[in-house]
């Protein structure tokens, strides 16, 4: 009886259901996951450093508050003059695809350190590591973006104990070439007096008179006597050969008769080059015989840029009177330290050709016309020759066509698609009241300048 009660008393038990997951709070309607993100527009940055900057994730939720904040975190760096974005569900609406659309701040120059007291490479490995967009050879030069590595700079001067002042300015090195350059904010010793030593070939006086007008008063850093060196003593060394020409010190002291400083200036003036091959590097519109022969280089003389410079010159006026008005020269030194050579090498970019429209005179009556259209020898459509106008008016003075010929004056209309020239030279008379006669000795033929 005890089993039987025993087996009555094993009931069956539905089995018991698992408890439900708790629900996942749903992603708001206007947000989805970021599923890729590229940039368009970019140059001077890649995508890297731009998204870095904008500091969104791939998978992170965001909608238009967040890309928003990203644009603004865009624009607030100073690299970009405007910045845009689109986004757009993928193919299974469950991610953006999402685009930055950016443009560049185009005023950007190479960077310089000076008188800081740090070495510069330390200087911009400490600005590589704490900004991505960092860039020595291409820096915007906005305030935002000076502001930000004046203070990064003063960030990482204190770390090295110093309590310079740091400022950022964009200087010119040259005419069309400017650096941004960090400096001390304190004002600048100015430049006294300039002296030199290890000189042979030039005299101190010569030197001294090459760059004293610009030296004297001159806010002193050793880039900018380098750039004053540079463009002022290495050319009367390179027209005497000695391209190798260098500065390996420049020193200062103080002056004690005047406010300022003496800068010493150390010259190894080098060796004597000789000029070896000129050439074209690629291929020229005119004959290039002839326009070497135009540029009268002399190979094996001493290596002199100045007259070098002057062939160069002739070559581009060549060109130019062919008709390639906005042609470009320049120039490459390939030089052998071990034979002493230099050979240059010489590139031209042409651009379009022009060419001559139609001539028109003013201020002459019928016959004169005629005689300036007999004189007048650049036929149309061809090439244009620049100096032609001009030319052709001091040869009318100089052969006397007419008597009490006054102001003259040559016009040129340019059609910037067709590159046709048209041309418009204006005669006068030098004493309006009078109607001044061809000169006779011409022929016979006998005219007037017209009212």
């Amino acid at each position: 009886m005890l089993a039987a009660g025993c087996g009555f008393a094993q009931t069956k038990h539905p089995p018991q259901k698992k408890a439900a997951a708790p629900p996942q709070p749903a992603a708001p309607a206007d947000k989805w996951p970021i599923g890729r993100l590229s940039v368009e527009g970019n140059r001077d940055y890649t995508a890297e450093q731009v998204l870095a900057v904008a500091a969104l994730k791939i998978g992170q939720m965001a909608g238009r508050p967040e890309f928003d904040a990203a644009r603004d975190r865009l624009l607030a760096c100073g690299a970009f003059e405007d910045v845009s974005y689109k986004f757009a569900p993928d193919g299974d609406g469950k991610s953006y695809l999402a685009t930055f659309q950016v443009v560049e701040t185009p005023t950007a120059y190479p960077v310089r350190f000076e008188d800081l007291g740090v070495p510069a490479n330390e200087i911009e490995g400490f600005l590589h590591q704490h900004d991505t967009l960092f860039n020595t050879t291409h820096l915007p030069a906005t305030k935002p973006v000076l502001d930000r590595y004046v203070k990064l700079l003063q960030d990482f001067l204190a770390s090295k104990g110093s309590t310079e002042t740091v400022k950022a300015e964009v200087t010119a090195d040259a005419p069309d070439r400017y650096s941004i350059v960090f400096r001390p904010a304190k004002a600048l010793p100015a430049v006294a007096r300039v002296t030199f030593e290890g000189n042979r070939v030039l005299t101190q006086t010569a030197l001294q008179d090459a760059i004293w007008s610009a030296a004297v008063g001159l806010p002193f850093t050793e880039q900018a006597m380098r750039t004053l060196l540079d463009s002022g003593v290495r050319p009367l060394y390179e027209a005497r050969g000695r391209i190798r020409v260098s500065f390996p010190a420049i020193a200062t002291e103080p002056v004690p008769d005047v406010e300022g400083i003496k800068v010493h200036v150390t010259v190894d003036e080098g060796e004597v080059y000789s000029l070896g091959k000129v050439a074209f590097d690629g291929p020229v519109p005119l004959n290039p015989d002839t326009l070497l022969k135009t540029g009268d280089f002399k190979t094996g003389d001493i290596a002199n840029f100045d007259r070098i410079g002057e062939g160069v010159g002739r070559i581009r006026t060549a060109v130019r009177q062919g008709g390639y008005m906005d042609a470009k020269v320049t120039t490459e030194r390939q030089v052998n330290d071990e034979k002493k050579t230099v050979d240059v090498a010489i590139h031209v970019e042409p651009g379009p050709v022009y060419t001559m429209g139609k001539v028109a005179f003013v201020g002459l009556d019928l016959e004169g016309d005629a005689e300036m259209n007999r004189m007048w020898s650049l036929k149309p459509g061809k090439p244009f020759n620049p100096d032609y106008p001009d030319l052709f008016l001091k040869r009318v003075r100089e052969e006397g066509v007419f008597d009490h010929l006054g102001a003259t004056k040559a016009e040129t209309k340019i059609d910037d698609k067709s590159h046709v020239v048209d041309v418009t030279l204006r005669f006068t008379a030098d004493i309006p009241q009078t109607k001044p006669n061809r000169h006779g000795g011409r022929g016979g033929w006998g005219g007037q300048f017209s009212n």
